[in-house]
């Protein structure tokens, strides 16, 4: 592979300079870190990604390739990958491309020979900025201007980008290598919709290994249209911008609150709070990895989970919402789910169905389908 080079810039005047691997051409972005240590397919496909460049904290990514199966979604959504070190040449017996090949076979840009470890301190320190990346002009004045020019993140609408523009079945389920418990033999398998804000496909993979039937719907489907498909429970899934822009969805939830189970994840647990009458708020540089510490109020019980997301539900709740706080988020204290025993609601930040990521909590979507069905309890 010739040698390119690649300029990637943020709002505060920083750039850095790296090797192209990838698509060329330029972008402008949210620029995030992610401190998970595997996965990074699964990564870049993720739609809660979109709009966003992505560097990744561990420092040599690519080296299994790309395989169809490992797929989030049915493309990346990611604006550019941001490496140490991105394998060009993987080994590994599931591989069908190489990453920089996947990546550029959608024009999507990557750069690597960059020093994550000092991008992520000034993350970490300054918070999540808007960036610039190019291979085609490094003029580093004028990619500065593009980021600080580039739009913020609560003024776009990613919703018709990643999310499902019809109802649709879905039955393929997860691989033999892990699956929650699921239904004792004989139970009836529950229909649970999920509305779709950019679902990650293990979601609906997890759920069908649950037992459940499930069918997706787009995220501006009506309460109505979604009580006519008789399901049992619905989940509102994970997805990208801020939880204040998604108001077709809100509503909708709003008009299913004490009709039907709920079940939030990631951007349906903020969508869930807004419509019970919670708020949210924006961190300073997010939760984006595989390895963050949650502990229940009761009990006191820690499990080790995978989360991505820039905003929170707001710890104070005002009098009359019926979500309480149920978890805490150990490195900051920010809440990380909620529930409400009256209305049937379990809303929780981070992602039980991990990929990638610990399974300490896949227990919960386990949970949620077979209280679907009366009588009838998980296998331990």
């Amino acid at each position: 592979m010739s040698a390119r080079q690649g300029l990637l810039a943020l709002e505060d005047g920083t750039t850095l300079i790296g090797r192209s691997v990838a698509a060329e051409g330029e972008w402008t972005g949210e620029i995030v870190f992610v401190t998970s240590m595997l996965g990074y397919q699964e990564i870049i496909t993720d739609p809660s990604f979109w709009g966003q460049m992505v560097v990744f904290t561990y420092p040599h990514i690519g080296n299994a390739g790309v395989n169809p199966q490992d797929n989030e979604s049915h493309q990346p959504y990611v604006r550019a990958v941001i490496a140490r070190q991105i394998c060009t040449q993987p080994s590994n017996w599931r591989a069908s491309e190489s990453l920089p090949d996947y990546l550029s076979r959608h024009n999507i840009l990557a750069l690597d020979n960059i020093d994550c470890r000092h991008l992520t301190l000034l993350l970490r320190s300054k918070g999540i900025m808007r960036a610039a990346i190019s291979t085609t002009n490094l003029d580093p004045d004028r990619l500065v201007e593009m980021a600080r020019n580039a739009p913020q993140m609560i003024d776009l609408r990613p919703a018709s980008k990643v999310c499902s523009p019809q109802i649709t079945a879905w039955d393929e389920a997860l691989v033999a290598e892990w699956r929650p418990p699921a239904l004792h033999p004989g139970a009836t398998n529950p229909h649970v919709v999920v509305i779709d804000c950019g679902a990650k496909h293990s979601i609906m993979r997890a759920l069908v290994s649950c037992g459940a039937r499930v069918t997706v719907v787009p995220y501006d489907t009506s309460a109505e249209a979604i009580l006519q498909l008789a399901p049992d429970g619905v989940l509102v899934s994970n997805g990208p911008g801020d939880p204040t822009t998604w108001e077709p969805t809100v509503n909708s939830i709003r008009a299913l609150l004490g009709k039907l189970p709920l079940f939030g994840i990631c951007l349906g647990h903020h969508l869930i709070a807004l419509a019970c009458g919670r708020s949210t708020e924006r961190l300073l540089f997010g939760h984006h990895g595989d390895n963050q510490p949650v502990q229940r109020y009761e009990g006191g019980m820690v499990e080790i989970t995978a989360q991505n997301h820039h905003y929170v539900v707001a710890s104070d709740a005002p009098a009359g919402s019926p979500l309480v706080n149920t978890t805490r988020n150990l490195n900051d204290g920010t809440v990380e789910s909620g529930a409400s025993e009256a209305l049937r609601i379990t809303s929780v930040q981070y992602h039980p169905e991990a990929s990638p990521g610990p399974h300490d909590s896949a227990y919960l979507l386990a949970e949620f389908v077979s209280s679907l069905v009366p009588n009838q309890q998980a296998e331990a």
